[in-house]
């Protein structure tokens, strides 16, 4: 997000909720829809947001 200059307060308004918002902040689980919607959002592909240990 940083790196594309993309803040919480847009993330909000296009559509992230705010639940939604401190789970991630929590590494805590998200949908499959939520990851498409960041991934939209932020112009990246899953592979640039989650990691599989």
């Amino acid at each position: 997000m940083k790196s594309k200059k993309i803040s919480q307060y847009q993330l909000l308004k296009m559509g992230i909720d705010n639940k939604t918002l401190d789970g991630l902040k929590h590494n805590k689980n998200i949908t499959v829809l939520t990851l498409e919607k960041l991934c939209t959002i932020i112009g990246c592909t899953p592979n640039d947001i989650i990691e599989f240990k």
